[in-house]
């Protein structure tokens, strides 16, 4: 026995000044180093458990730090897989029961009632509040790992990873209207913004090219089932819920009605056909093999900016939110011009009002602004401290068929994407450099234009002769 645990094992219980004295010493004990309290003055057992499972912590926590400092995307697919999540929430509620036992067992240790009477409610409360910090920080953790694996198994695919083609992986990101009226009138959900996002599986670097809702005469890849249908290209639909020319703003909704059998793994992944119908048609207009969809609820939008606290966006100019053919004097709000800090439901409406001249193009810029801002502003430690709110959002707004196996490979990339800048494509008339008219687009020679964009010509070599 050491000289330590005599006088605190087989305390002088006739000491007021000894047992104060040793209450602290437990106390203190038992906040630097848990079980240590019960190894010197009470059960050796509990108190080498309650010693192990502490020094297991600080070994996870370091190793946890160490990966994540040396090859943070290894830590992030760790911390991101389903089983890991689970045990992890597992051993956290834990290591909260078990600094409750503990704290309880070293008050009991310490006899309150032998020590002074003054330094009785402050050792009983040092004790309280160190039991609530950190047994509800490991229950609250806990909590947090557990909302984290639900949020993702509903977001993203369980599949398995995916190669890259070309050296690229190609996104559709859809913006989806889910106007009440328009499911009463089992219309579905319906295309209100549509993206490729082309990202260089390497180096991070982003293409964003923006599809026209009013693009005309789709073609469909040869592998889609809708080549068959459309042969010559989207030129029919279903007048019975559109009152539009057949036009990519409503591919989605004639799918889903007319044709949910063509697509089956809808089904499974838990979207509307339709989304895979769009997959087809953003591959036939770019040329390009979309390999991931990412489905965005736009008024769900609205939570998840407000969860990160809003968006900063210089305003360029100042923007109705009004219908297109408002007059100005009945417009009944504006986003003024300049540097703004926009709340969900101001940059919601920002990136929608089609109230501008050149209404759903001047969007197609907006909504880019949009994209732009996010994924510079948004970093590890705003989701940390927001987590629950954003998960919550999340889980509403976000569907994909991403694997839930590269999400640490894709959040490691995004942060190399972050650090560049975009290059946008808006496949519009008013786009300088490849303008499109959406009545008579020429896709060959649009398909030509992106291929020198995303994989252009080496630079050529030098002559040695000059």
């Amino acid at each position: 026995m050491t000289a330590l645990e005599q006088p605190l094992r087989f305390p002088d219980l006739a000491s007021q000044t000894f047992m104060t004295r040793r209450g602290w010493w437990l106390i203190v004990l038992n906040v630097v180093l848990p079980g240590s309290a019960q190894v010197v003055a009470g059960s050796r057992r509990l108190g080498r458990f309650g010693m192990g499972a502490t020094f297991t912590a600080w070994g996870i926590v370091f190793l946890a730090v160490l990966v994540g400092v040396l090859w943070p995307s290894a830590l992030i697919t760790i911390g991101t897989f389903a089983p890991i999540l689970f045990v992890g929430q597992i051993l956290l509620v834990g290591y909260a029961v078990l600094w409750l036992v503990l704290t309880l067992d070293t008050l009991r240790l310490v006899r309150i009632i032998r020590t002074a009477p003054r330094a009785r409610a402050w050792i009983a409360a040092l004790a309280t509040i160190v039991m609530v910090f950190f047994s509800g920080t490991a229950a609250y953790a806990a909590f947090l790992t557990g909302s984290a694996n639900g949020a993702i198994s509903q977001i993203f695919s369980p599949g398995p990873s995916v190669e890259p083609i070309n050296g690229r992986y190609n996104f559709l990101v859809i913006g989806t209207d889910t106007d009440p009226q328009r499911e009463a009138e089992n219309m579905g959900m319906r295309s209100d913004t549509t993206q490729v996002i082309s990202l260089d599986a390497t180096t991070g670097t982003a293409t964003i090219i923006g599809l026209s809702r009013d693009l005309h005469d789709i073609p469909f890849p040869a592998s889609s089932p809708l080549a068959a249908i459309y042969p010559e290209g989207y030129t029919e639909y279903s007048a019975e819920y559109c009152v539009e020319s057949a036009c990519l703003n409503t591919i989605m909704t004639e799918v889903n009605l007319n044709y949910p059998d063509l697509y089956p793994q809808a089904a499974t992944d838990g979207v509307p056909p339709g989304v895979f119908a769009m997959m087809d048609a953003a591959s036939g207009v770019t040329g390009l093999p979309i390999q991931f969809y990412v489905v965005i609820d736009m008024p769900s939008l609205v939570t998840l900016i407000d969860a990160l606290g809003g968006v900063d966006i210089n305003v360029p100019e100042r923007t109705a939110i009004a219908e297109p053919d408002t007059a100005e004097e009945d417009v009944p709000a504006w986003i003024e011009a300049g540097p703004q800090r926009l709340d969900g439901y101001h940059a919601v409406m920002y990136v929608r009002t089609r109230w501008s001249g050149n209404g759903d193009y001047d969007r197609m810029v907006r909504q880019q602004q949009l994209q732009e801002a996010l994924l510079a502003q948004v970093s590890p430690a705003n989701v940390l401290t927001k987590f629950q709110d954003i998960a919550a959002a999340g889980t509403s707004l976000l569907k994909t068929n991403v694997p839930q196996t590269m999400l640490g490979y894709f959040v490691d990339l995004g942060l190399k994407t972050q650090a560049q800048p975009l290059v946008h494509i808006a496949l519009t008339p008013f786009d300088p450099t490849w303008p499109v008219d959406p009545l008579a687009p020429d896709y060959v020679g649009l398909q030509a234009y992106l291929q020198s964009v995303l994989f252009p010509p080496p630079p050529a070599s030098p002559d040695p002769e000059q």
